[in-house]
């Protein structure tokens, strides 16, 4: 970390705020309070501070891998996360609150009525502990905390248990929700170190508490609108009433609190995420190229190794492909990512994630070129023999053209789903197109309107390819009727 004068720190922009999120106003501009922390705590270490974006789920495992040296995004201070990672000193406490809809008479108003209701949260978090051992039916939601809020309006759960600054920031600001008035549970926040870390772990104790005895902290929490009576006890405050306006949180209410009408967003705020879209829509294509190159390499190999190959080899082709196809991309992927450093192999996210659609993508290539090699008649195999052709010859300048022509359909649905599954690759930290697009959705609190743009561009994306693909079609087929006649 000194060596190269950066603290990298974990964390998921899609959760939204107050934690980590594009600022609604600039999309290309990372906030929130634990930006701010990461930044203040980085300054006391004499480094900067860079955010690695990754799943909020996986952030301790991606941590273990050293994808980045902390992570802090709302990990919550409990036994289940102390057994993976080291935890520093808690930096923020809240309450667990209550949000249910406006007006619903049947609304569970305690713990005790939630037992047998659908009830949303966040996955792994305390409140999902609770939810459970209360016995409610809980919903969890992968994405970020606007969707689990638009659930609850939607009637599709009864209620919504979740930390006090996301219940601030969505639940509180929503005229069709109120919160219940009371607290459900008390969590404490801290940064993640992994284990035997044990200098960088004590360097952020005492970071933060010198950014406690500054007064910094409170500052902070206050700018965000977050102080609140236990952290003012967590930190030593004598003063739970937090002074001044919390600018930031009334930025995010003016931004947010009032979704601008379509052709208003269409001219004022959808130019402004074209930048960061254009980066997510790169890193979907590189990542389908490269993964798409690698599946048709693969796929020849093993289709014709499948169909002219010895007993054993054919066996193991046939073997390769039943397994790949029935096991899902993203068990596959998560093996490859966080499985094979297990045993010693660790690979760069990019080399995994092109590695992992490429070799999955093998084996239903192979089957289509599979399908290609056995549209081809005998008696072509047995006139190639006539005029000594030898096998290779056959293959290269008899068999393969005609192959390819019957292939070609479905390669090019094949890469169409290919670059929709790239989407896979945030997982291992790389922040393509639909990654970009949640992240902002979440931010701006408008899914619609962008989902529609994100749509286009996968479109606009993949329509050439559909067009190149017809073009060589009708290219081949006029060279296979003039070679015919």
């Amino acid at each position: 970390m000194k060596a190269r004068g950066e603290l990298l720190w974990g964390a998921d922009a899609q959760g939204g705020a107050p934690y980590v999120f594009q600022d609604p106003m600039d999309p290309n501009r990372l906030i929130g309070f634990e930006v701010d922390l990461a930044e203040a705590i980085a300054g006391k270490l004499g480094v900067r501070a860079r955010p690695v974006l990754g799943p909020w789920d996986s952030l301790l495992e991606l941590l273990a891998r050293g994808d980045f040296d902390v992570a802090l995004n709302g990990i919550e201070v409990a036994e289940e996360k102390k057994r993976v990672c080291d935890l520093s000193r808690p930096y923020y406490t809240a309450a667990e609150r209550l949000t249910v809809r406006r007006g619903d008479a049947r609304a569970p108003h305690s713990l005790a009525q939630v037992k047998g209701r659908p009830v949303g949260t966040l996955p792994g978090s305390l409140a999902e502990r609770i939810l459970r051992r209360e016995g409610a039916l809980v919903k969890t939601y992968e994405g970020g905390q606007d969707e689990i809020y638009a659930d609850l309006k939607l009637g599709r759960t009864d209620a919504v248990l979740l930390d006090e600054p996301i219940t601030r920031y969505y639940g509180a600001i929503d005229p069709e929700l109120e919160v219940v008035p009371g607290t459900f549970g008390e969590v404490r926040y801290a940064v993640a170190v992994r284990k035997g870390e044990e200098e960088l772990r004590r360097a952020i104790d005492t970071a933060l508490e010198e950014l406690r005895r500054e007064g910094t902290l409170r500052t902070l929490y206050e700018r965000w609108g977050l102080w609140n009576a236990e952290t003012a006890e967590l930190l030593g405050d004598p003063n739970p009433s937090p002074r001044g306006v919390p600018e930031q949180y009334e930025a995010w209410r003016a931004s947010v609190g009032k979704i601008p009408p379509f052709l208003e967003r269409v001219r004022e705020r959808y130019p402004s995420t074209l930048m960061l879209f254009a980066r997510g829509a790169l890193m979907t294509l590189g990542v389908s190229l490269l993964s798409m190159a690698l599946a048709v390499v693969a796929g020849v190999v093993l289709a014709v190794t499948r169909v002219y190959g010895p007993g054993p080899l054919r066996w193991l082709a046939m073997a390769y492909i039943e397994v790949v196809r029935g096991t899902p991309l993203l068990v596959q992927l998560t093996l490859v990512y966080f499985g094979l450093p297990q045993l010693g192999l660790s690979l760069e996210p990019l080399t995994a994630g092109v590695l992992t659609l490429g070799l999955n993508y093998a084996a239903a290539e192979a089957e289509n070129y599979r399908a290609g090699l056995s549209s081809v008649p005998a008696g072509q195999h047995e006139a190639a023999k006539v005029l000594g052709l030898s096998r290779w010859q056959t293959l290269r300048h008899v068999v393969m053209p005609q192959a390819v022509r019957v292939s070609l359909p479905p390669m090019t649905n094949d890469f169409i789903a290919l670059l929709k599954d790239s989407s896979l690759v945030s997982l291992v930290t790389l922040t393509e197109l639909t990654r970009t697009y949640l992240n902002l959705a979440n931010a701006m609190r408008d899914h619609l309107g962008l989902g529609l743009l994100v749509a286009l561009i996968y479109l606009l994306i993949g329509l050439p390819f559909a067009h190149l693909a017809r073009t060589v079609e009708a290219r081949l087929g006029r060279h296979l009727k003039g070679v015919a006649r």
